[in-house]
């Protein structure tokens, strides 16, 4: 894609939740399921994804644990939390929401 999209705010914490519910994942491991699953045209800047994965940590929607990553390497890995499940649903719906009333708008007949 010519043009780089930008995460709107909001949208990298569900981004997130989403990810983990696959199972836990270190930080890198995170960012790099969001491309390859849009096919690179949402890109996470490391500076967003760790702000927003300590955010997540703090409000007790992710745990995190070390360990050692598919490159040998220690690594924090993270958990989607209970809590974490119930947030991503209500986000879920939000933005499912959201995106059904933009298509709406767009896809109109002038």
């Amino acid at each position: 894609m010519a043009d780089e999209l930008e995460l709107f705010q909001g949208t990298l914490d569900l981004l997130i939740l989403k990810t983990l519910t696959w199972g836990p994942r270190h930080g890198y491991a995170v960012a790099r399921w969001i491309g390859e699953t849009t096919h690179e045209d949402l890109n996470v800047e490391e500076g967003a994804l760790y702000t927003a994965l300590h955010r997540l940590h703090k409000r007790r929607w992710v745990s995190a644990d070390w360990g050692v990553s598919e490159n040998n390497r220690r690594a924090k890995f993270y958990s989607i939390t209970a809590a974490g499940r119930a947030q991503l649903r209500r986000q879920s719906d939000t933005w499912s929401r959201y995106a059904r009333a933009v298509f709406r708008v767009l896809e109109a007949k002038a």
